[in-house]
């Protein structure tokens, strides 16, 4: 098989992720990479992710299979710009922007359709950079692909396969519908987690008691305003109309629960919750969605010395990795509450049965 040569501009935690895996699946191939931050492709470098650290975008791009623009989503369109002078027409040209209008409106005014493929690997956890970027970030994530009005059924499918060699489940999808439905499943719950956040943060007393036992669910909820607040203020002025329209019948359905809460209208009430029971319990788990899964789960232990370390022990005696641990310090069951965060679903599920059949009682 031929080697291919992959370009990046942008090197960051989904940059970072691609390259990974493509190099972890095509050892052969050649990745070249530019970021204005020279730390970052000489990290990529010295770990044998990227073949070719650049410290400006040149002529080297010339000879690029695929270009990756992997940069915030307002400076995708000014790199694409600094591109123009070296783009072969046999190049697949991509982004990985969660916001596809600006970028296929840019792509059009330079006349670059006929090259340009969208993707967005749906795909993240809450740290960013190059540093905490891994390959199996993509394991099982939607990866959208948007095409233009003359995209190249033969490019799209080379890119199509490349994304399920990669380990991500690839789904076409017109662009447009692409803005309005992640607006509405990871832009709009974005603004809401903050606002919660900033609601309990403006009427939390001087002695911040809110803040001292906001734990277990709280914090499961509101766990993705820790995510970067200019990544989030250059996706909601990219995408403004649709969040925009989105949060409106938002609140309006806030007010509707209001009105019942203020009435006390059981049968509402019943309804309002129990509608989004069903609908949330239908959700499939095959994949991960642009909000990253969290695999944890809650056991109950009793409050005393040593505890913590004999649930820990017998977790790690049967070689599961935990992620993550900590006492839910509000204790939302009757006994201490112990919360196991996980790195993967068998991990989850093997550690749940492990410590039921230890007698332990646990809430996923």
């Amino acid at each position: 098989m031929e080697s291919m040569t992959y370009g990046f501009v942008g090197l960051g935690l989904i940059g970072g992720s691609i390259a990974r895996a493509i190099k972890e699946h095509e050892p052969s191939s050649q990745i070249i990479a530019y970021t204005p931050h020279r730390e970052t492709v000489d990290t990529a470098h010295a770990q044998g992710i990227i073949d070719t650290p650049l410290y400006e975008i040149g002529a080297e791009f010339s000879n690029c299979d695929y270009i990756f623009l992997c940069a915030p989503v307002e400076c995708n369109n000014d790199n694409l710009q600094k591109l123009l002078p070296f783009l072969n027409k046999k190049t697949i040209l991509t982004d990985i922007g969660s916001v596809k209008t600006g970028i296929h409106e840019k792509v059009k005014e330079l006349g670059l359709e006929d090259m340009f493929i969208g993707g967005h690997p749906m795909a993240g956890t809450e740290r960013i950079g190059f540093n905490n970027s891994k390959s199996s970030l993509l394991q099982n994530a939607y990866y959208i692909l948007t095409k233009t009005d003359v995209t190249d059924e033969d490019k799209l499918k080379r890119y199509y396969d490349l994304v399920k060699k990669l380990g991500a489940i690839p789904l076409v999808v017109p662009y447009l519908q692409h803005d309005y439905i992640t607006a509405a499943i990871s832009h709009v719950p974005h603004v809401i987690s903050a606002s919660l956040v900033n609601l309990v943060k403006d009427n939390d007393s001087e002695d911040e008691l809110m803040k001292t036992i906001a734990a277990g669910g709280f914090k499961d909820i509101t766990r993705i305003s820790s995510s970067s607040p200019v990544m989030w203020q250059q996706i909601c002025t990219t995408n403004a109309e649709n969040i925009s329209d989105l949060l409106s019948k938002y609140i309006d359905s806030l007010y509707d629960i209001k009105i019942a809460i203020d009435e006390k209208d059981s049968e509402k009430l019943f309804e309002f919750f129990s509608k989004a029971r069903s609908y949330r319990e239908s959700f499939i788990s095959t994949s991960s969605g642009p909000i990253r899964e969290v695999f944890a789960l809650k056991v109950e232990i009793d409050d005393q010395p040593g505890t913590l370390a004999k649930v820990a022990t017998l977790l790690s005696d049967n070689d599961i990795n935990i992620k993550n641990i900590g006492i839910v310090h509000n204790r939302e069951y009757e006994r201490g509450t112990l919360r196991i965060e996980i790195h993967d679903r068998e991990g989850l599920d093997k550690a749940g049965k492990i410590l039921e059949e230890n007698g332990y009682n646990i809430y996923l």
